[in-house]
């Protein structure tokens, strides 16, 4: 039978003070709800997310999975109830989708305990540091009793240190059943799925509690638990990519996304951002200060520091790049290498080629990108300006100071600007006329 994983995601968000949906905002350059969904994805067969009115744009980061309206706010059981048609026949898990750094290991602890345990009905709980005002979970027989309020706890009940994490799991026709009875008679008049834990020991139900790690099932409800969240991911993140062989010099000042691949003997000198799309291959060296987003970066390369590297750019073997070098969608060919101050945008370099300290290629006209093509082992002097449409023949050399707005052949010399002219002795005589004034 199938599992059915049940994401609430029709909150506002309203502590983020942000135009921007709560579950949209970003951890490690992916939304918190592609992360739980990441994590459903692998331990469950379906998924099912309830979205609030019009939320359009997370029902399109929810896809391709189906989506559900809870039309009115009413609460988190409500919410769920909402879903009920989609539950199919087997186990159903509820959770949050502002709780996204859930891992699928636990997910999977979560169904087998709920399959395997003889649990009616299983539970996250974890313990916090602080249990602050958590939710206790209160056991006996290892088997869980009841749910207690962190309001309506006494002090030896705030003393337990276990604290309910919000996500359940049961049998579909048990969850339909329990969240179609719980009762909206509380302050709020909402409709709490913690309630669901009462009923079901009620029924005489065994309600089991699965241990998660505190960072797992920490809730993002501002832009400081976003913060704290984000750095519990880059520690995982960095964990991995040393554990595959990457030596990081100061793993703390280094930041990842969630898809940046690295190959082993990787080294990354300290304050280096990857953003999204980022693979870097054996032997190459990202130097400190670099910033790469959508790039592929080859065997041996050497990055940096103080380089740019932005979508659209791919480095072969052994290219070397340097301090205040920026490169948008350019290809360098093995060998090339631009080690100064030169920007490189929708261009070709080939291998061998060396590109001089603050040249451009001049790629916008203010209405379209053009591209720019340098051939192998040519040399393109400092302080040149390539407009593109522009070609560079193999071998070709382009003088220092030059402006080149026509091809140039291969194995020429090009030569475009202005002939130097020399007046002897001008220079005193302007100082002497500026000092007689």
């Amino acid at each position: 039978m199938q599992a059915t994983a049940v994401v609430l995601a029709a909150g506002l968000g309203t502590r983020m003070k942000s135009a921007l949906p709560k579950t949209l905002h970003r951890i490690a350059g992916r939304s918190m709800l592609r992360h739980l969904l990441g994590s459903c994805e692998t331990a469950f067969d379906r998924i099912v997310v309830v979205l609030g009115p019009d939320m359009e744009p997370v029902a399109r980061e929810a896809a391709p999975h189906a989506t559900v309206v809870q039309a009115e706010r009413r609460g988190t059981a409500h919410a769920a109830l909402q879903a009920a048609d989609l539950f199919g026949d087997g186990d159903v898990a509820i959770l949050y989708a502002d709780n996204p750094l859930i891992r699928p290991a636990t997910l999977t602890r979560l169904l087998q305990q709920r399959r395997d345990g003889a649990a009616d009905l299983a539970l996250l709980a974890f313990r916090p540091a602080d249990p602050a005002r958590y939710g206790r979970v209160v056991t006996a027989d290892g088997w869980v009793e009841r749910i207690v309020e962190w309001a309506d706890a006494d002090a030896a009940t705030r003393a337990i240190d276990l604290c309910n994490a919000g996500v359940l799991c049961a049998q579909a026709a048990d969850m339909r059943r329990w969240l179609a009875d719980v009762r909206d008679d509380n302050a709020k008049r909402e409709f709490y799925l913690t309630d669901v834990v009462a009923l079901a020991r009620a029924e005489g139900g065994r309600v089991a509690s699965v241990e998660a790690p505190a960072d797992e099932v920490a809730g993002v409800n501002s832009r400081a638990e976003l913060a704290a969240a984000e750095a519990v991911m880059q520690g995982w993140l960095r964990e991995a990519a040393m554990d595959a062989g990457v030596t990081m010099v100061d793993p703390a000042s280094v930041f990842l996304s969630m898809d940046t691949a690295f190959e082993p003997d990787v080294t990354i000198e300290p304050n280096v951002v990857f953003g999204p799309g980022v693979r870097v291959a054996s032997g190459a060296q990202i130097r400190a200060f670099s910033h790469l987003e959508g790039a592929e970066v080859g065997p041996g390369c050497i990055v940096g520091p103080y380089a740019r590297l932005r979508p659209g750019t791919v480095l072969q073997q052994d290219v070397h790049i340097g301090n205040f070098v920026e490169l948008k969608a350019a290809t360098m060919a093995t060998g090339a290498k631009a080690n100064h101050l030169t920007y490189i945008g929708d261009a070709s370099v080939g291998a061998g080629t060396n590109i001089g300290a603050g040249t451009i290629t001049c790629n916008y006209d203010g209405y379209a990108k053009h591209r720019t093509t340098i051939g192998a082992r040519a040399f393109i002097g400092s302080d040149v300006a390539l407009v593109a449409p522009v070609s560079v023949g193999d071998g070709a050399i382009v003088a220092a100071g030059s402006v080149i707005t026509e091809d140039v052949s291969p194995d020429a010399l090009a030569l475009a600007r202005g002939r130097q002219v020399q007046k002897p002795g001008r220079a005193a005589e302007f100082r002497a006329t500026k000092k007689g004034k």
